[in-house]
């Protein structure tokens, strides 16, 4: 093959970022697959002569939020799946030091340990928050539909002394992550052992408890997808644990890190354990700023560790080691990193089961 028919083969890079529209029922496009149309992300007929071919895309809802490959070399074409992230100057970075940046004031906090920001953004402070008690249990309320969230609910917990009260959500997806502390977390019949930034996957239907280990304190956070107002009790366990799904445990590897340029993440707890509306990821940041930006999904992201700074239009806010960011859908968000080794957050997306994909 001639280099010159080869280069017909190869697609071209029209964006390093996905074209967001928004469709109608009945609405059907054409997806330029060769980049090089003139009316982006659509066909004009520019791939004539070429081996590429435009992918068709028919729209089933009215309202249907679709965010379609600028950079072409997705693998679930017509759509963007992060791939944009990892081309050469593809994730930028911003200047914290910027004339426009400099404008955006530092919310401080105030008495309650919710800081907002724009647009239902908030930084949750749970270290001296107001807290509840049944039992051994220590729990508070970090995300839910009375802060501003429309998808998902987040509960910080804290086990010490006997086994917890037991908690059961028969219609809900319940994801944790091991915080500090090491234990057992017993599902229905099945005990599993925990320890610390370890992901955690309940199904729907099974019971929960969690025991810390002899002497020590579980901590733990507790997301419910979909949202629920409050945690709700079960009188015993029942017998009942889905053998179809039996890996409930997710470790970190870093065989299994996927780039985002200079930072990276992993999916722990994931549809490939059976959580089919909720994704729970570990990522690391390096020393940086990233560039302000947009997902389709609503996002809380803890702050393991280092110290950094949540960006947006109008206000920021310093966050540290336990605390909790809340980032609606399509709220225009930066995370700045503080620390030199950087930072490790965890984050749990609902809707959506890729963390890369951003507009």
């Amino acid at each position: 093959m001639s280099e010159r028919a080869a280069d017909t083969e190869t697609p071209r890079v029209a964006g390093t970022k996905p074209f967001y529209v928004e469709a109608q029922r009945g609405d059907k496009y054409f997806w330029c697959s060769c980049g090089r149309s003139q009316r982006q992300p659509f066909c004009d007929g520019s791939h004539q002569g070429s081996g590429l071919r435009p992918v068709p895309y028919l729209s089933a809802a009215d309202g249907e939020e679709l965010l379609f490959c600028g950079c072409k070399q997705t693998r679930t074409p017509p759509f963007c799946d992060g791939s944009h992230n990892n081309l050469p100057g593809a994730y930028r970075e911003d200047d914290p030091d910027s004339a426009s940046n400099r404008r955006i004031a530092l919310r401080e906090p105030a008495d309650s340990p919710v800081v907002p920001l724009d647009g239902g953004c908030y930084v949750f402070r749970s270290v001296g928050a107001a807290a509840q008690i049944r039992g051994s249990l220590r729990y508070q309320l970090l995300i839910g539909e009375v802060l501003g969230a429309r998808h998902q609910s987040q509960f910080y917990l804290e086990v010490q002394g006997d086994e917890s009260p037991v908690i059961c959500f028969p219609d809900c997806h319940v994801v944790l992550f091991v915080f500090r502390g090491a234990g057992v977390a017993r599902i229905g019949r099945v005990a599993v052992d925990v320890e610390a930034d370890e992901g955690v996957y309940v199904r729907p239907g099974e019971t929960l408890s969690l025991v810390p280990s002899p002497g020590g304190k579980l901590c733990v956070y507790l997301s419910i997808c979909p949202q629920a107002g409050s945690l709700r009790w079960a009188d015993r366990h029942t017998e009942f644990f889905d053998h179809g799904f039996p890996d409930r445990v997710a470790r970190m590897d870093a065989d299994q890190r996927n780039a985002m340029g200079s930072r990276y993440f992993q999916l722990l707890v994931d549809k490939r354990m059976g959580s089919t509306i909720a994704t729970q990821f570990i990522g690391h940041i390096p020393l940086s700023k990233a560039e302000p930006h947009r997902h389709l999904y609503e996002e809380a992201l803890l702050l393991l560790r280092g110290t950094g700074c949540l960006w947006t239009e109008n206000w920021r806010a310093m966050v540290g080691p336990g605390d909790v960011m809340f980032l609606p859908r399509k709220q225009l968000h930066s995370l700045q990193c503080l620390s030199a080794d950087g930072m490790d957050v965890v984050g749990l997306i609902h809707p959506g089961d890729n963390p890369s994909i951003n507009y």
